[in-house]
């Protein structure tokens, strides 16, 4: 029964009540041990009749073992994998150790455990329950928490535990727990001990700590110490009292994380103890031994913690000894865990043992694990040699796990100038990644560039993809750095049918000027030398933007995208949406750019990439710029700048065509000239926002201010050789260019847009001429352009400068064409927007859920919403509008 709690009870009846109705939600109960997190999660269960319950705890001896929790938790729930959709059901059945293979990515473990939970509440409401979150392996925790935030028309309904001190909430709406009310302690007191002679002691020691109030009167807790000081003191004294074999069994059971009766029994009898053994401490209530699930279970679990810091450092080592011991071969870290908490010195074998554990883990995806098991059989080895080896798998782990900060600090230890080429490569290139993601691009370049430098002649292929990243970097960092790169590269000596040869060849045409393969040639040749795609595609793709290779990036974007998703490479797929969405942008299309933008977002934020979320923020506010969104736009490039220098150019744009469209020409002027001018002023964002500059400096009459900058355009321009890029040129010069000329800039302009339409440039274009023919006062001739203009920005969604064009026409004495201000569309959602794209094309639920990490009922959930907006009644009608929606 509970006393008080009726916030929290109120608070967790509207949680399953929500999930009842399609309704899905979260909620994470925080506060300090002992409080009644556990009894509020057993209380959930009890009022969840006819759901699907499944529930896991967290153990801190079992933190280190990758998917502990998810194996403890979707272990009722395995029978159901068979349905999941191919790649994720390998991707889950691999990292459970139900099969063999390579691991999958980890958002696409996150996605099937999605999908798996919306499978289950299609058949009944499911309740998932997980105690002591702060001690959830960190695998584990990632993938729930992926899974958790994309729960959307699902019936179902997540309660986590954590105690005040544990995990971040990631977003998840938080319920503290707090003490009991003076009343409500007293009745549970009186409850659990109503011939105590003293309650008025233990209530005040307690104060107001329901577990506190349970087990100090067996013992002599002191009011002076914090809750979970006084709580351990009163265990001890219960421990105390217990005879010895019976304390060495409860300490095997304390370092024991799966609490399988089976395991602990034969560790029991490899220390000389029987089941007779642990009857005093069954009679007190201490431990649980359920025959039925074969699991033992602790009173609390400041029980288990309270036993192992008490316990002498012998029998510590005795207890990690048998049940070492004590394991199948089924459970091989576990077993070399033990082996190696065991060991007193070096110890080769435990050392290997635990080595080819993590290799496993790794296997399986579990890198986070992994990095710790091989950092702990560094130590316990005595060969230098092998110590080194492992400690370089265990920055590989922790890079590949996200987790740059421990990378850097075991390479760093590691890191001496007598090791091998090989050795130090690996361990440079580790530090050069961490610094490029805390934003020192300059030591980050230059830590890859002597990572490759290192086994360039003896490995060039390993070395071209460390320079290939430290291409990357140096784009960040200046030209000279581009160049030093791009020169070391070219310097390699790759053998011939490399599978980055052609690679190499195409970064130096499109970021060096160089000659070389067009994309779509260097995409043909790296497939057919052995490329692995999308990973090595990845650069080359984003690269083909620098010299307005536009077209032929959409196209390569659109393919791997589509090959990220059907191979499960979510890790990549932040960046080549990045990638599609500027290409869609460029081609016209910002309603579909800014959808790829926000799904790359959150993609980003749960893989943990900041350099993406920078840029990302940097692009969404210049759609917002251009939709004249002020304060979403401001939003977001303060969120690119706070997240370091990649996104600056993109929010510095933004800001720029923010005050363009608002009129504000002298702010305008001064975020674009910083940015086109600056020492980034080769990048994508700075060198396509010159046109925008001239417009400011025009407005100003300050024309001749950007000469400089419109001369590198004009030769870029050039280099591009696209009758788009030719239009931008002519309208720059017709901005300054005397009236006499400037007319036929127009006319030229527009005429190479008609050649290659771009409907944002083509409709600026015929704005600004049509501005200029009713300055000078052709009136009737102004509203064929600027009609023209202003039903293509409305189309667009690009409001201040549609409003702008309606002005105009205004003042030409003809009526703006009737309409609404945004076209149906503009209605939708970035999700629903998507979704709808997805269906129109003949794609399942089922299918477009797998596609953007989304359940199958979510998808439905949003289609439905979306249809009223559309003015369509059904999925097959989607297809009339799939022109308005591309």
């Amino acid at each position: 029964m509970l006393y008080g709690r009726g916030t929290e009870r109120a608070a967790i009846d509207r949680l399953l009540a929500d999930a009842h109705a399609g309704r899905a939600g979260a909620l994470l109960l925080r506060g300090e041990p002992g409080i009644g997190k556990s009894a509020l999660l057993d209380a959930a269960a009890g009022a969840a009749a006819g759901w699907r319950v499944l529930r896991a705890a967290g153990v801190e001896s079992e933190a280190r073992l990758p998917h502990a929790v998810l194996s403890q938790l979707l272990a009722p729930a395995l029978d159901r994998l068979d349905a999941l959709p191919g790649p994720q059901r390998a991707a889950l059945e691999r990292t459970l150790g139900l099969a063999d293979g390579p691991a999958g990515d980890r958002l696409l473990v996150g996605l099937a455990v999605l999908t798996l939970l919306g499978d289950l509440a299609e058949q009944q409401p499911v309740l998932l329950l997980l105690d002591d979150l702060q001690w959830a392996d960190p695998e584990s925790a990632a993938a729930l928490r992926l899974a958790v935030r994309r729960l959307g028309a699902e019936r179902v309904a997540v309660l986590l535990a954590t105690r005040e001190d544990g995990v971040e909430a990631s977003g998840l709406p938080e319920l503290p727990v707090g003490p009991l009310a003076e009343p409500d302690a007293a009745r549970l007191l009186a409850q659990i001990a109503p011939e105590l002679a003293d309650p008025a002691r233990v209530l005040a020691a307690a104060a107001g700590n329901p577990l506190a109030l349970r087990e100090l009167p067996r013992g002599e807790g002191s009011g002076a110490l914090p809750p979970d000081g006084r709580l351990r003191l009163a265990y001890h004294g219960q421990v105390s009292r217990l005879p010895g074999r019976t304390q060495r069994w409860l300490l095997l059971a304390a370092l024991e994380e799966t609490g399988e009766a089976e395991v602990l029994l034969r560790a029991a009898a490899e220390s000389g103890l029987d089941a007779a053994d642990l009857a005093p401490a069954e009679a007190r209530g201490l431990l649980r031994i359920d025959l039925a699930t074969g699991r033992a279970r602790f009173r609390h679990p400041l029980l288990r913690s309270a036993l192992v810091d008490r316990a002498p450092l012998a029998d510590r080592l005795a207890a990690h000894r048998a049940l070492a011991a004590a394991y199948g071969p089924g459970e091989p870290l576990r077993r070399a865990w033990h082996r190696a908490l065991a060991a007193t010195g070096r110890d080769a074998q435990a050392a290997a043992d635990l080595a080819a554990a993590a290799a496993t883990a790794a296997s399986r995806g579990g890198h986070q694990g992994a990095c710790a098991a091989y950092e702990r059989a560094a130590r316990l080895s005595p060969d230098p040699v092998l110590a080194r080896r492992w400690t370089v798998e265990a920055v590989e782990a922790a890079l590949e796990a996200g987790e740059v900060e421990r990378a850097e600090r075991l390479a760093l230890a590691a890191d001496r100038p007598d090791a091998d080429p090989v050795t130090r490569a690996h361990l440079l290139f580790a530090r050069g990644v961490a610094e490029f993601w805390r934003g020192e691009h300059a030591s980050a370049h230059a830590r890859l560039t002597e990572a490759a430098a290192l086994v360039a002649a003896a490995h060039p292929g390993p070395a071209a993809r460390v320079l290939v990243q430290a291409v990357h970097v140096a784009w960040y960092d200046g030209l000279p750095a581009v160049r030093g790169s791009l020169d070391a590269l070219a310097a390699l000596p790759l053998p011939d049918g490399d599978p980055l040869g052609p690679v190499v060849r195409y970064l130096a045409a499109a970021l060096g000027g160089a000659d070389g393969p067009t994309l779509p040639e260097a995409e043909r040749a790296a497939r057919a030398a052995g490329a692995a795609v999308p990973v090595d595609l990845v650069l080359p793709c984003g690269a083909g933007l620098v010299p307005g290779h536009d077209a032929e990036v959409l196209d390569l974007a659109r393919r791997l995208v589509r090959e990220a998703r059907e191979g499960g490479a979510f890790g990549t797929l932040p960046t080549l949406l990045f990638f599609l969405a500027e290409a869609e942008l460029f081609d016209g299309r910002p309603a579909a750019a800014a959808d790829h933008a926000a799904e790359a977002l959150q993609l980003a934020l749960d893989s943990g990439q900041p350099l993406w979320t920078g840029q990302l923020h940097g692009f969404q506010a210049y759609v917002a710029a251009a939709r004249g969104e002020a304060e979403p736009c401001r939003e977001q490039a303060a969120a690119a700048f706070a997240r370091g220098g990649a996104g600056a150019p993109w929010a510095r744009w933004a800001l720029g065509l923010l005050d363009l469209g608002e009129g504000r020409a002298e702010d305008a002027h001064g975020h674009l000239a910083a940015l086109t001018g600056g020492p980034y002023g080769y990048q994508v964002a700075a060198v396509r926002a010159v046109p925008d500059l001239v417009e400011a400096a025009v407005r100003l009459r300050r024309g001749e201010e950007c000469a400089g900058a419109l001369a590198r355009f004009e030769r870029w321009a050039e280099r591009v050789d696209r009758p788009w890029a030719r239009a931008l040129v002519d309208r720059c010069h017709a901005l300054l260019a005397p009236d006499e000329f400037a007319e036929e800039l127009y006319l030229r302009a527009l005429a190479r847009h008609a050649e290659q339409p771009r409907p944002w440039e083509q409709a600026r274009t015929e704005l600004l001429y049509g501005e200029w023919l009713r300055r000078g006062r052709r009136k009737a001739e102004a509203r064929v352009p600027l009609r023209s203009a202003e039903q293509a920005l409305r189309r667009l969604g690009a409001v201040p400068w549609a409003e702008r064009a309606r002005l105009e026409l205004d003042a030409t004495g003809a009526p703006a064409a009737s309409g609404p201000a945004r076209t149906v569309v503009a209605g939708l959602t970035p999700q629903e927007s998507q979704i709808v794209r997805l269906a129109a094309q003949g794609l399942s639920n089922r299918d477009i859920a797998a596609q953007l990490f989304l359940s199958a009922r979510t998808v439905g959930h949003h289609l439905y919403k979306a249809y009223p907006k559309l003015g369509v009644s059904s999925r097959t009608d989607l297809a009339e509008v799939l022109p308005e929606l591309s």
